[in-house]
């Protein structure tokens, strides 16, 4: 009996261990599976592991710097192509009449605009608002914001005066001045005058009663020039970097050319690894330069999927509509959450669009505005340039001021470019005669419905398209969703 308990045992311990084995054998073909893309030989990595964990090493690096500085490239788009109509820093500005020849990261017509570019690298400046209904937003060339000046900024559209500082700046500030800080030398202030019952002329030339000048030199405020910039094709964007290896160049001199900023530390270091640092030459070899190209191309192709196919739960505006917000994050202009900043909220905003500010993004009533992206029909589909579709929208409109709807071309994220001319329906222009209407039929596709002239934009065959529905001064309606608009529903 003993003799076969003792057998019993050993058969049941031999059992045990040929299933550990069989597990160990499992384990350690699984650890091979998993480990199998780099090969180790006594802990040290073969020469073509080496190899490989570094080119994807940089690549996963390039990738995500490239998406962190994104808006850093396009704002010195808005610089270059500004610049390129002579709009030049400090001194010469203009006024613009937008309209879809001018192609600017979803730019819309229902204002004209003045750029103004600074560089504070010659001392703080001022910016004089005269009273009226102004709104002016000033972003360092990283695209952080920095000031709301006119309706939405502490003036409340009574006017005053802002200085805005350099970075780094120590000097006297007198009173009697709404102070903002930089955090580049190059800046934007992007200036949105209301035309005022319609009147575009008058709103044009309010913009020319803002002054800029050094703190220092009030008096050259008068020499300030005015271009008028109203038809002249051009570009502000970096649509001809962005895929392919001048992004970089384009970024390290933007790099070298600021001053530091002190929230951006890491991600320098990030770029130093792939040899973009201030104050030293950027001459890649040849196997950098190809994965900074590939980078790229795949960086930029993931943000298209972030924009246009959002898959982010709080992106929806009411369950039973295809309505997005754009602004994924209203707390302010800087994308942050509670405890971090919202990286793919920020990619999914830059990749679209210019400029944040608290105004853009604020959920609330009052003198702000409001912005919800239209992709796709009510069933779900991407709207097709080739179809016709019907958009219904109920009213009034809860806004203040006024509401438009905006077609983009999805490859440019600008007003879509007909023969048409124009790219929005607005409440103060087009669509004025609907007003007293309880509703009011909005119509997009290649060809003009029947009697529907004034509330019709047309699309392109083979080419994607989304709006923007903007509401200016949006009312407490617009939030809580006793106001919806309807959906894209196609036309047979």
């Amino acid at each position: 009996m003993k003799a076969n308990f003792i057998l019993l045992g050993a058969c049941v311990l031999l059992a045990a261990c040929n299933q550990n084995t069989t597990v160990d054998k499992e384990v350690s073909e699984k650890d091979k599976d998993t480990t199998s893309t780099y090969e180790f030989i006594n802990g040290y990595p073969t020469q073509e592991t080496i190899q490989k964990a570094y080119d994807d090493a940089d690549l996963n690096r390039a990738i995500q710097t490239y998406k962190f500085f994104y808006p850093t490239v396009s704002g010195e788009g808005l610089i270059r192509g500004n610049a390129e109509l002579k709009v030049l820093p400090n001194t010469v500005s203009g006024t613009l009449d937008t309209k879809p020849q001018q192609i600017g990261y979803t730019l819309n017509s229902d204002t004209p605009y003045g750029p103004i570019l600074l560089d504070l690298s010659a001392g703080p400046f001022v910016i004089d608002i005269p009273a009226g209904p102004l709104i002016v937003v000033a972003m360092d060339v990283n695209q952080r914001w920095v000031a709301d000046m006119g309706i939405p900024g502490p003036d409340a559209g009574k006017g005053g005066k802002h200085i805005i500082l350099p970075p780094g700046y120590t000097g006297k500030i007198p009173n009697g001045y709404h102070v903002w800080k930089a955090s580049s030398n190059n800046l934007t202030v992007g200036i949105r005058s209301l035309p005022v019952e319609g009147d575009v002329t008058g709103a044009m030339e309010r913009i020319k009663t803002i002054k800029f000048y050094p703190l220092n030199s009030p008096a050259s405020a008068s020499s300030i020039h005015w271009l008028d910039l109203t038809g002249k094709p051009q570009n502000t964007t970096p649509l001809n970097w962005e895929t392919n290896f001048k992004y970089w160049e384009v970024l390290h001199q933007v790099i070298d050319r600021e001053p530091a900023y002190e929230g951006y530390r890491a991600y320098y270091g990030e770029l130093a690894a792939l040899g973009i640092a201030k104050g030293q030459p950027f001459n890649p070899d040849a196997r950098m330069k190809g994965i900074l190209e590939k980078a790229a191309k795949m960086a930029n192709s993931q943000m298209r999927v972030q924009s246009f196919a959002d898959r982010r739960p709080d992106r929806v505006v009411w369950n039973d509509r295809q309505w997005e917000w754009v602004g994924l994050r209203p707390e302010n202009g800087d994308f942050d959450a509670p405890f971090y900043v919202d990286l793919d909220a920020r990619e999914v905003w830059f990749y679209q669009a210019i400029g944040a500010s608290p105004a853009m993004f604020r959920r609330q009533a009052g003198f702000g505005s409001l912005y919800w992206l239209g992709l796709r029909d009510n069933t779900g589909a991407y709207v097709d340039g080739a179809k016709t579709y019907k958009l219904t929208i109920p009213q009034p409109v809860p806004g203040k001021l006024f509401w438009s709807v905006t077609v983009y071309d999805s490859d440019t994220r600008s007003q879509i470019d007909t023969d048409q001319g124009f790219a929005a329906l607005r409440s103060m222009f087009e669509l004025k005669d609907f007003e007293n209407d309880p509703s009011v039929d909005l119509y997009f596709g290649p060809t003009v419905p029947a009697g529907k002239e004034k509330q019709w934009i047309k699309t392109i065959p083979g080419k994607g398209w989304f709006v923007y529905i903007r509401i200016y001064g949006p009312e407490e309606a617009a939030f809580d969703g006793s106001w919806k608009p309807g959906d894209f529903e196609e036309v047979k």
